[in-house]
């Protein structure tokens, strides 16, 4: 009896102690500057700044831009050299490199103005007009060139899966408001533009 009553008390200080190691990704979301975020290979080309100075952003739209490996390095610097240019704010390499390119008082230029109304992947009432550039954040996948109905890598899904919490608990968005970018637009007929990536998150839940 002694023995199993030390076995309990040494498996709850065990994980206290791991409890108290394991960053808190909610408090981490509202960190400033450059945080180390565990899960995460995080180049920053813009640091985080005061969250409550942050544009107020609503959604998230999830990218597949048709470039080969290597290009979301190359888009991540140059849409923080142009930060209002047609891209987005965060860019996801094939090795699961994610890159903050720009500040988040600042808006990319991405999306299509919400056009799709035909309910043909979800209920689109609630984002025909709605869901736009002005008030997503974009994070852009790179890779699926040449082959464009090619998917995601493991290691951007295993970076989309830390990374998708960390944008909900930053900015306080819904589950409900992650959408692929073919949820919201139309868009290329050959493939279904960042709808694998966007139902992953949704099915992960919180």
């Amino acid at each position: 009896m002694m023995l199993r009553l030390l076995a309990a008390c040494l498996a709850l200080a065990l994980s206290s102690t791991a409890r108290a190691e394991t960053p808190d990704l909610a408090a981490l979301a509202r960190a400033q500057g450059t945080p180390e975020i565990p899960g995460l290979k995080m180049v920053w080309l813009s640091p985080w700044g005061d969250v409550a100075k942050s544009h107020p952003w609503r959604n998230i739209i999830v990218h597949q831009t048709e470039g080969p490996a290597g290009s979301a390095r190359l888009g991540a610097h140059e849409q923080h050299n142009n930060p209002t240019r047609r891209g987005v704010m965060v860019w996801v390499e094939t090795d699961g490199t994610v890159y903050w390119a720009v500040t988040e008082d600042l808006v990319p230029t991405h999306g299509d103005g919400a056009n799709r109304n035909d309910n043909k992947y979800i209920d689109n009432r609630a984002t025909y007009r709605q869901v736009v550039g002005s008030n997503s954040i974009g994070v852009e996948f790179a890779g699926n060139y040449p082959d464009v109905t090619k998917g995601p890598t493991d290691a951007q899904i295993a970076a989309w899966r830390v990374l998708v919490k960390l944008l909900r608990a930053r900015y306080k968005i819904p589950l409900d408001r992650v959408y692929a970018h073919n949820w919201i637009d139309f868009k290329d007929a050959r493939y279904c533009e960042g709808c694998a990536l966007a139902t992953m998150a949704r099915e992960w839940g919180e």
